[in-house]
C-alpha cells in the first residue's frame, strides 16, 4: 500500500486520495497524484482576466460593463457601478465582492473592467 503524502500547503497528515487527486480536508487544497512526488510545491496562483484582458488581483477595484440582474431579486447592478476590494475565487463566478446598496455578490470577470 502506498504512502499518502502530507498536504503541501498546510502539512496536514489527514490528506486522502480521490481518484487521480489528493485532497486535504483541513485546508481544502487539491493536488494531482503525479505532482505529489515533486519536492517543490507549486503555488496555485489564480489568474483571472477582466473583459479587456487585464490581469486582476485581490483588492483591485473594478467597474461593471453590463447591466446585471440579481438572481432572486428585482435589483439590477447598473453599468458603471464601481466595486472596490474584490476577492478572486475559483469557479464560474470568479469574483467575490460587496456592492453598496445590494450586498455580497459573486460576479463573472467577463462583465467587469479594471478601474
Amino acid at each position: 500500500m502506498s504512502q499518502i503524502p502530507n498536504c503541501p500547503q498546510c502539512a496536514s497528515a489527514f490528506s486522502y486520495a480521490d481518484g487521480d487527486l489528493y485532497i486535504c480536508p483541513e485546508c481544502g487544497h487539491e493536488w494531482s497524484a503525479s505532482a505529489a512526488g515533486d519536492v517543490v510545491a507549486v503555488d496555485d496562483v489564480l489568474s483571472v482576466k477582466d473583459a479587456s484582458g487585464n490581469l486582476l488581483s485581490d483588492g483591485d477595484s473594478v467597474t461593471v460593463i453590463k447591466d446585471l440582474k440579481v438572481k432572486g431579486s428585482s435589483l439590477v447592478v447598473k453599468v458603471g457601478t464601481k466595486v472596490k476590494n474584490i476577492r478572486l475565487i475559483e469557479g464560474d463566478h470568479d469574483i467575490d465582492c460587496k456592492i453598496e446598496g445590494i450586498g455580497p455578490m459573486k460576479l463573472k470577470s467577463e462583465f467587469v473592467r479594471k478601474a
